[in-house]
């Protein structure tokens, strides 16, 4: 068990009371979900949320599920309450508006009024577009366009995803809220524990739409309908988007994905440093969210409907593919063996701690 992970237990999915199985890919379902094992603390959370705002650091490895929790909190909130940043999407769209002068002026203008760093904002516009390979970004820039997005926004919580990236970005982030002119906003660390095993399965069966970009994964995450290629002698998804174009097509993987995380270890290992430093601060709330769970002990803290289900795929007599599921189990980082949990689950056990983490804030003003 690392470090970080020794205060925190594992958190308790099943609740007393609640015998009903539910569809957690259906929304009106996942909602009837959350109201029967959170509902209490959902009130709680949407009363703060009328008049205060927080902004939380995810911090977790790439797949981790970052942006997935983001969009159930949304969910669960309203996207007038809730914000998500991702600051690799600010920087790669960024990156991407340098090409439209409009933006690009738009950016610039900004820029000159309230960027403040080492090095000049040609510099910094050099470093983001790959033309200065020796010049990193800056943090002051990334600050800067951060900020940029938050104030497309009336006034909301955020969850910010990539930042800090880098072991000396943490300091940044102390006074990020200060910053963003949220100088009244609860700040809170949020990091996501998930066995290097259950990412690397991620990133070697994630396979996306061709058109819409849609994404899923053949072993974790199919679609309704599955294909079989004869001459690859391999089964397939087809993207079920009813709004995409492409409807039915192909959906492919990414080169190098079936690499596995062999390919991102440097990146893993940074990110394991991080959370570790980040979890050594003082005065600042922290919570854990815990992908998985041991297999000798989930019967006391999950129900089964939470644990992430396998496909497996068999061609009939017929040639149509028989689509069946089973529980995930895995190795986790110490061989323990886990079963890897859906999402919803562990969305529950953010709500949780972030209704314990403001009551205890209101406690003490």
């Amino acid at each position: 068990m690392k470090t970080y992970e020794k205060d925190f237990p594992y958190f308790k999915a099943k609740t007393e009371g609640v015998t009903k199985k539910f569809n957690l890919s259906d929304p009106v379902e996942r909602k009837e979900y959350f109201e029967a094992k959170a509902g209490e603390e959902i009130a709680q959370i949407k009363k703060y949320l009328e008049s205060n705002t927080f902004v939380a650091y995810l911090l977790g490895k790439k797949n981790s599920g970052k942006g997935t929790y983001s969009k159930l909190m949304k969910e669960i909130f309203g996207e007038d309450k809730i914000g998500h940043i991702s600051v690799g999407d600010i920087v790669r769209d960024a990156h991407a508006a340098m090409e439209d002068e409009t933006k690009k002026a738009e950016i610039m203008e900004f820029m000159e009024k309230n960027y403040r760093g080492y090095i000049s904002i040609d510099d910094a516009i050099n470093a983001l577009l790959g033309r200065d390979q020796k010049t990193l970004l800056p943090t002051e820039f990334i600050l800067a366009l951060i900020k940029m997005q938050i104030s497309k926004w009336p006034k909301k919580s955020l969850f910010i995803d990539g930042f800090p990236r880098e072991l000396d970005q943490i300091s940044y982030s102390l006074f990020l809220s200060n910053l963003i002119d949220y100088r009244s906003d609860l700040d809170i660390f949020i990091a996501i524990s998930i066995p290097e095993s259950v990412l690397d399965e991620r990133m070697k069966f994630r396979v996306i739409c061709p058109v819409c970009h849609t994404p899923r994964n053949l072993k974790l995450f199919a679609t309704k309908e599955v294909g079989f290629d004869k001459e690859a002698n391999e089964f397939f998804l087809k993207c079920d988007q009813s709004d995409c174009s492409s409807k039915g097509a192909r959906m492919i993987g990414k080169e190098g994905d079936n690499l596995g995380i062999e390919t991102i270890r440097e990146r893993l290992e940074l990110d394991d440093k991080l959370i570790e430093k980040v979890f050594t601060l003082h005065g600042v709330p922290r919570i854990l969210l815990r992908n998985a769970i041991p297999v000798d002990v989930a019967k006391d803290y999950v129900d089964d409907y939470e644990i992430t289900p396998e496909y497996v795929y068999e061609l009939g007599a017929d040639g149509e593919v028989k689509v069946g599921e089973k529980s995930y189990a895995v190795k986790d980082d110490e061989g323990v063996e886990s079963y890897s949990l859906l999402a919803p689950p562990v969305a529950l056990a953010l709500i949780k701690q972030l209704a314990a983490v403001i009551k205890n804030q209101s406690l003490t003003k």
